[in-house]
């Protein structure tokens, strides 16, 4: 019987091509002895899963791998006005770490950034198709959010996923608006789940039906080798480490629940033990890298992304 396997795709802005690089090893190397029951993911990582998710819901695993490079490609600073704006934004929130410059809402300028992702991903994906695509035994897509007035954690799913539910989840707030759905105002998900994991187990109720394994891509390092000292160093590391954070604790509570399954302090027939594995990003990158959309760079992250997986692939 294959082992079942959820993959949980954290964000980090651009550094999600690596996402992008893993996923297209994934889907282009897993043999019969594996079968992809999930995905799941935040901002940069939910495009990514959504993407790769899409390529399984029709059958055609060489259509997800186009669509992770096709998004790439296109989503990067490509024209050279692009990559004249693109170097100015990674330029001034360098210097944000080094002197005081002034803070500006996204509310005081156009969303073009926002409307230019929409339409590459209706370009890529048929939303208005999905419900008709998704079955019973389709893999599960869990999506995200914040809701930024009551702060909950939301999770967006198929089969009635949509454009606007991607968006939500990358709405990052000093780059985006809120994203308004249904009377509900979000930000992206690195407030809440980054990216969400406990949902592959915690919604099924048949054991066998549960992932075996979680395959995390994790983006924000865990461990870094020296103290950070100055001001970039420090915003960096403590933004890796809140990006983190509530992945640590998702990974805490399944690791506490293979406890009491050991244990047997709970029903065989609805828990089972999960292992949760790592694929790390494994780059020195700053935070204002999450912002940098130069082709180089993206094709730099996708080629280490799937040299990662390569890896992981030969120990999994």
């Amino acid at each position: 019987m294959a082992k079942r396997i959820a993959i949980a795709c954290q964000g980090g802005g651009s550094h999600t091509a690596f996402t992008a690089g893993v996923l297209r090893t994934l889907l282009r190397d897993l043999n019969a002895s594996y079968r992809i029951v999930g995905l799941s993911g935040t901002s940069g990582g939910a495009i990514c899963a959504l993407l790769a998710w899409y390529g399984l819901l029709r059958g055609d695993r060489k259509l997800g791998i186009e669509l992770l490079q096709t998004f790439w490609t296109r989503n990067a600073a490509n024209l050279p006005l692009d990559a004249l704006a693109n170097l100015a934004l990674v330029s001034t929130s360098r210097l944000r770490g080094s002197i005081a410059l002034p803070e500006i809402s996204p509310y005081f300028f156009p969303e073009t950034g926002r409307y230019q992702l929409k339409r590459l991903l209706e370009q890529l994906v048929p939303f208005a198709e999905l419900p008709t695509l998704v079955h019973r035994d389709s893999p599960t897509l869990l999506i995200g959010a914040v809701e930024v007035r009551s702060g909950l954690f939301t999770v967006f799913r198929e089969p009635r996923l949509r454009v606007e539910h991607i968006l939500a989840s990358a709405a990052v707030p000093n780059l985006f608006r809120a994203m308004h759905i249904d009377g509900e105002v979000y930000w992206d998900g690195l407030f809440s789940q980054n990216p969400p994991v406990r949902e592959f187990l915690r919604e099924v109720e048949d054991a066998s039906d549960k992932p075996d394994e979680i395959w995390i891509v994790q983006i924000n390092p865990q461990a870094i080798a020296a103290e950070p000292v100055r001001v970039q160093e420090i915003e960096d590391r403590r933004n890796e480490l809140a990006g983190n954070l509530s992945l640590n604790q998702e990974i805490a509570f399944i690791e506490r629940v293979n406890e009491w399954i050991a244990k047997g302090w709970l029903p065989a027939e609805r828990f089972k033990p999960v292992i949760v594995r790592r694929i790390a990003l494994g780059l020195d990158l700053d935070y204002a890298s999450k912002l940098d959309r130069s082709p180089e760079f993206m094709a730099r992250l996708i080629a280490n992304g799937e040299a990662a997986a390569r890896d992981f692939l030969k120990t999994a």
